[in-house]
């Protein structure tokens, strides 16, 4: 204990450190990250949803068809960007950003290790384990839904359409085990509630992007009561 107090009293009387900044930074607030966090989920949910939906390429095992390109754009934006976001949500004190971004940002680097490696090994029960995988995203997404409401109405309506995206996907691949079929009505499905998915996360971004440009509220959020 004496040793702890004079440790604490010397703490107390020693010269403050050097402070290179000359104290430009006290007080500094970073930019709000949930822009980019919105807009980095949203591109790659956009871009996977169009395939799902059947709208361009084959949604064929993982790391075949069009796969690889969501794959890199998981990996860089979806991933690293969001992620990224995520740590800075941690910095300016929001705990459901943070937990959010850096959630969905390592979902989007598991899903480029699920394309470039799982799939090619293992693809006869991919769908099955694709089946789980989407399952646990979509129970995750759920209580984050519940959370949301007391965000903004425009988040909550991305977790709300996110965690029903999740499910419906689960469904459908689950449907696929033990099959070689590349997708089914229910995947399908699941890619245009994505889609939906996908825009409504693009306008949450953008909202914030303009509304902070312009300093005032060009393109509403409606805040929910706390």
């Amino acid at each position: 204990m004496e040793a702890a107090d004079i440790g604490a009293r010397e703490a107390d009387v020693a010269p403050a450190p050097h402070d290179p900044t000359g104290g430009r930074l006290a007080g500094w607030t970073p930019a709000d990250p949930g822009p980019l966090g919105l807009a980095a989920f949203a591109g790659t949910t956009f871009m996977l949803s169009l395939i799902n939906a059947g709208l361009v390429g084959t949604h064929a095992l993982p790391g075949g068809g069009l796969l690889p390109m969501v794959a890199a754009l998981a990996l860089a934006y979806g991933g690293i960007a969001q992620f990224t976001a995520g740590v800075w949500e941690f910095r300016t004190g929001n705990t459901f950003g943070a937990v959010a971004f850096c959630s969905y940002g390592m979902f989007w680097v598991s899903f480029f290790f699920i394309v470039q490696s799982v799939g090619k090994n293992v693809p006869t029960e991919v769908f099955s384990g694709l089946g789980l995988y989407l399952w646990t995203w979509g129970i995750f997404t759920a209580y984050m839904f519940i959370a949301s409401l007391r965000t903004t109405a425009a988040v909550a309506a991305v977790f709300l359409l996110l965690a029903i995206t999740f499910i419906v996907l689960g469904i459908g691949n689950s449907a696929l085990a033990g099959t070689h079929s590349a997708t089914n009505g229910t995947i399908k499905l699941g890619g245009w509630i994505g889609l939906a998915t996908a825009l409504v996360a693009w306008y949450a971004s953008f909202a914030a992007v303009v509304n902070s440009t312009f300093g005032r509220v060009i393109a509403p959020v409606v805040p929910l009561r706390r």
